[in-house]
C-alpha cells in the first residue's frame, strides 16, 4: 500500500476521511501533524559551538556594515 501525506483545506474533509476509514478504504495514521519542524530542532547539532559562534559574529558584523551604508 502507498502512504500519502495530505493537507486538508476544509474541515469537512476530516469527516469524509473518517467515513472512508470506517469503510476500510483507508487508515488514518496520525492527525494534526506539524509538517514543518522548528528550525532549532532541524539544525541542532549541525554546527560545533565554535562554528556557531563564528557564524554569529560574522552575521553581526554584516548587519553592522549594512546599517552603516
Amino acid at each position: 500500500m502507498d502512504t500519502m501525506l495530505i493537507q486538508l483545506t476544509n474541515q469537512k474533509a476530516v469527516r469524509l476521511l473518517h467515513e472512508l476509514e470506517e469503510l476500510n478504504l483507508i487508515k488514518v495514521l496520525k492527525e494534526n501533524i506539524d509538517s514543518k519542524p522548528k528550525l532549532s530542532d532541524k539544525y541542532r547539532g549541525v554546527f560545533s559551538k565554535e562554528d556557531a559562534q563564528n557564524f554569529d559574529n560574522h552575521t553581526k558584523m554584516m548587519r553592522q556594515e549594512w546599517d552603516n551604508t
